[in-house]
């Protein structure tokens, strides 16, 4: 990882990582685990500005992801995609005029295409609040909560993401720390109070239950060699339904899903500076019982051996 500093805005940083899980860690005060879907090697990218009870950043990913992401506690989040692009928040897609909307201390996940860059907006409640009740503007932090994606004119986004771009990377328009907040808190206040909440299709709950069941499943049985037909029977499905809900719900297939999944928990493991375990045992221990086959698996998604990604990591 990289990270340099400067002084162009308060508490202003940019972390680089070349591995997908790294880069995760590097966005301040999120837990986050990210799991690398396209093949190649992977670079990431956060331009970050820390205010008091507000932070902002740009993310860069060139690869595509799923990410399990929980912002901090008795904050709200909202992310604006720098342009369009095919993404999902918790299965649902996310429009050109829509943006996404999480609180804090609350699991969600997100599934992003290859080079994709968003604007991120973290504010405390409280901090929040403050400024609705100064501005007049009231504000359902409640109904938020159940809504991952948020409706707004484009040319509010537009703006919004405007105003990122000069505070992130134009010498913060000569504001102060303060200042600058203020700015951040208007442009979410103004984004979510003029937001409509769309309503997702009544088959949405169904499909993310098959996903949600498969995902428990395997994490419960790291080491079973499954195929779709098995995984049919477990959760109770025909592989047509199985297969449309993983599309629907993540955008790839349930295969790709099993095999990418256990790929990252494997290259997680061999990234831990103290592990000893052989190459072999670790593969084999997240299903993986044919050395060769996963070798080429490993390297077509991640760009490098696995002995490469050992030695890199010591």
């Amino acid at each position: 990882m990289q990270q340099t500093t400067e002084q162009s805005a308060p508490g202003r940083s940019t972390r680089e990582a070349q591995d997908a899980d790294e880069h995760a860690h590097n966005l301040t005060n999120w837990q986050q685990e990210y799991d690398q879907l396209s093949g190649g090697r992977f670079y990431g990218r956060i331009d970050e500005v820390a205010l008091d009870g507000c932070q902002l950043f740009k993310e860069h990913t060139n690869r595509a992801l799923r990410q399990q992401c929980n912002v901090w506690k008795d904050a709200l989040w909202i992310g604006i995609p720098a342009r369009a692009s095919d993404c999902r928040i918790n299965g649902l897609s996310v429009g050109n005029d829509q943006l996404m909307c999480r609180p804090g201390d609350r699991d969600f996940e997100l599934m992003t295409p290859d080079a994709f860059d968003i604007y991120g907006i973290v504010i405390r409640e409280e901090v929040l609040l403050q400024v609705a009740a100064r501005d007049a503007r009231p504000i359902d932090l409640q109904s938020l909560a159940h809504s991952p994606r948020l409706t707004v004119p484009q040319a509010q986004l537009d703006q919004v993401r405007t105003l990122l771009e000069q505070v992130l990377y134009r010498d913060a328009l000569g504001l102060d720390s303060e200042h600058q907040q203020q700015l951040a808190s208007q442009a979410l206040l103004q984004l979510v109070t003029n937001a409509a909440q769309p309503a997702a299709a009544p088959s949405y709950a169904h499909r993310r239950k098959v996903v949600e069941q498969v995902k428990c499943y395997l994490a419960e049985h790291p080491d079973a060699p499954l195929s779709i037909p098995e995984l049919c029977e477990r959760v109770h499905v025909s592989r047509r339904t199985l297969q449309y809900s993983f599309e629907s719900i993540l955008g790839i297939s349930p295969l790709q899903f099993l095999r990418s999944a256990r790929l990252n928990q494997v290259r997680r493991a061999l990234c831990e500076p103290q592990q000893t375990s052989p190459i072999a045992s670790i593969a084999a221990e997240r299903g993986f019982w044919h050395p060769g086959q996963f070798a080429r698996d490993y390297k077509a998604l991640f760009g490098e051996n696995p002995s490469e990604t050992v030695k890199r990591s010591r």
